[in-house]
């Protein structure tokens, strides 16, 4: 089931972009688009396709045809020319428009459209109605350049793991586009454009498919469920930030930092004392030992990963971290934006969702930088075993690359309010 609000229903189905007056240059939405736009002016069909292969496509489906299709099949919406021929609309992300309610958009490669496309589909419209608009024949001789461009070119790797930012329809500063920052992260990771509240990711199933398989989220009850656990950062071992504030207690009473000892020790007298309050007893059993020794053993793991992150400039050379939040903060943005992309949130709930977590991450951090380190912390605590693997690796190259990228939110969006 999806939900829709009255306000979201509009008229904008597809892209309505003009050209530019003549020997005017045009500002395209992203990179692809303003490439696309140089080869359509080029002639080169070619070409075009090959970015096409590179990075794929999006196509409309009715919402209702969808979600009535048996498994294996894929409806597509198709228009008729005047002259008879059945066409074919598909677009490059960053024409997408905004979602509609019953109407979504899918993501294939260009080998994959070339395999499901209807047979009585003659054309192929990509970008239509904008100026980097281009036609292709769908008869079987180019729908086999199709397939050989896709196994000579496509790599979902290659996808990921780059800084994208759209350069026309994003939103304006303020507490929405720094609420969509906090989800640079995984924006990052997913090679998603980090400021637009156009959601479509990886399309309708995509998107399902993402939140069910990774996050156990099958339907609008588990999103509302999941993106509050994750504003109210629950979703985290609450003792990580408990470890993390014993320390941040010692500094702020005694001015000075501490030694590793002195923190361990402020842990577990902290914890006896919860116990205490809260059950009336010390809670010395075989668990509650086992757990106070976990907690101790966790303050050296934390100055271990402290202590490289300065080495890989993820902290100054006396930073600490004072608080993991940013991890369930950053993914509350990007879930806010999968619930949208599946339908379970509405625009409303989606936007309110992403002010909520740029509330909380002004609320805990000073800086991006300082949110940043918060957010690897939390990821390598939850993942990485202090092997410095792929887990950790990978999100630094996010966090270097955010640091550095002219168009970065964090050179563009002020993080104070």
């Amino acid at each position: 089931m999806h939900t829709v609000a009255e306000d979201e229903i509009h008229d904008e189905y597809f892209p309505l972009v003009p050209s530019p007056p003549d020997g005017a240059r045009w500002s395209a939405p992203a990179d692809l688009e303003q490439y696309l736009y140089k080869l359509a002016r080029a002639d080169s069909a070619y070409g075009y396709l090959r970015a096409l292969a590179i990075e794929g496509v999006y196509y409309p489906v009715a919402l209702d045809q969808i979600q009535a299709a048996e498994e294996g099949s894929y409806p597509i919406l198709t228009t008729e020319t005047p002259e008879g021929r059945t066409v074919a609309h598909v677009y490059t992300a960053g024409l997408l428009p905004r979602p509609h309610p019953y109407l979504v958009f899918e993501y294939a490669t260009l080998g994959a459209l070339a395999q499901i496309l209807p047979d009585d589909v003659r054309m192929l419209a990509v970008n239509p109605a904008t100026p980097c608009e281009q036609h292709f024949h769908t008869d079987d001789e180019e729908r086999d350049v199709w397939l050989d461009l896709h196994r000579e070119l496509f790599s979902s790797d290659e996808l990921m793991n780059r800084l994208v930012t759209r350069r026309t329809g994003a939103l304006p500063t303020g507490a929405l586009l720094h609420g969509l920052a906090c989800g640079a992260h995984l924006c990052f990771t997913n090679g998603d454009a980090w400021n637009t509240a156009h959601w479509h990711g990886m399309g309708y199933q995509g998107e399902r498919e993402r939140v069910a398989e990774s996050w156990s989220v099958h339907g609008r009850e588990d999103w509302l469920a999941m993106e509050e656990r994750l504003l109210e950062r629950e979703v985290s071992p609450w003792y990580w930030d408990f470890v993390l504030g014993a320390r941040t207690a010692l500094i702020a009473a005694q001015g000075t930092r501490v030694d590793a000892e002195q923190w361990r020790d402020c842990v577990e007298a902290t914890l006896r004392d919860q116990a205490v309050r809260k059950v009336g007893t010390s809670g010395e059993d075989a668990e509650f030992e086992e757990f106070v020794a976990h907690l101790r053993s966790l303050v050296g793991k934390l100055l271990r990963y402290e202590s490289r992150f300065r080495a890989d400039g993820l902290l100054p050379p006396d930073g600490v971290v004072r608080s993991v939040a940013a991890w369930d903060i950053g993914r509350a943005s990007k879930m806010a934006r999968w619930g949208r992309g599946a339908r379970y949130a509405t625009e409303a709930e989606m936007r309110a969702a992403l002010i909520r977590a740029s509330d909380v991450a002004r609320s805990v951090y000073g800086s991006w930088e300082e949110f940043s380190a918060g957010y690897v912390l939390g990821r390598c605590l939850h993942f990485d075993e202090e092997e410095f693997g792929p887990w950790y690796t990978t999100v630094l190259d996010a966090h270097q690359a955010l640091a550095t990228a002219p168009d970065s939110p964090w050179r563009t969006v002020p993080f104070g309010a």
